[in-house]
């Protein structure tokens, strides 16, 4: 069986592709092969993750885009009562609303890295895409500075994934993730979100055994 290497470019495309799947579905997400090439990404990383992938992809490729976009907008677009809000504020925040005080402290971690959300960007900066895009991001930072010999560098930005993933990810993606699974009518869905989660809980363990080596 293949180490997983916390380092490798399968981590930054694994997060970059569960961004993509997050997004309103288009054609696009069945023409790009967005699960079939994250289900090969995940074989290494997690196995289980990886199962689920394969599950969305065969879904995927027998289900229309139009079939897919209202299980999306049931979810997490409304009009009615969300499943499933992709913003961790709501989960997060005794307000329970968007732009608490959570995605205020995601923003700023964002700025640490000088970045920021385009000001025609529909989204805000605790959506689920987002946040796992700036994951994707950051194991692109990590991966660089480990090919460049900047070891410091490389556990700096394996903490700070670390700690991204513990302290503001995991603690909304856990009952995020339950309310697709349990709300059972939306099987492309129910699958990327037991994908996502064990991917996040395998690449958690892993960036901790990475750090603490």
């Amino acid at each position: 069986m293949t180490k997983y290497v916390p380092t490798t470019s399968s981590r930054e495309d694994a997060y970059r592709l569960l961004s993509a799947c997050y997004y309103a579905p288009t054609s696009a997400l069945r023409e790009e092969g967005c699960c079939a090439a994250l289900a090969e990404l995940l074989a290494d990383l997690s196995p289980q993750a990886a199962q689920q992938a394969s599950k969305a992809t065969q879904i995927l490729d027998k289900a229309p885009v139009e079939e897919l976009l209202v299980e999306y907008s049931r979810l997490f677009l409304g009009p009615f009562k969300l499943v499933a809000p992709p913003y961790g504020s709501v989960w997060l925040d005794k307000t329970k609303t968007v732009m608490g005080d959570s995605t205020a402290q995601v923003a700023a971690v964002y700025q640490t890295h000088g970045l920021q959300l385009a000001d025609d960007f529909p989204e805000l900066p605790d959506h689920i895409a987002v946040e796992l895009e700036f994951l994707s991001y950051l194991a692109f930072q990590q991966r660089q500075a480990q090919a460049t010999g900047n070891q410091d560098e490389a556990t700096r930005l394996a903490t700070t994934q670390l700690g991204f993933i513990n302290e503001l990810l995991t603690p909304w993606l856990t009952p995020f993730c339950q309310a697709i699974i349990e709300d059972g009518e939306a099987p492309f869905y129910m699958a990327l979100a037991e994908c996502t989660a064990a991917f996040v809980a395998a690449d958690s363990t892993a960036l901790l055994a990475a750090i603490d080596a």
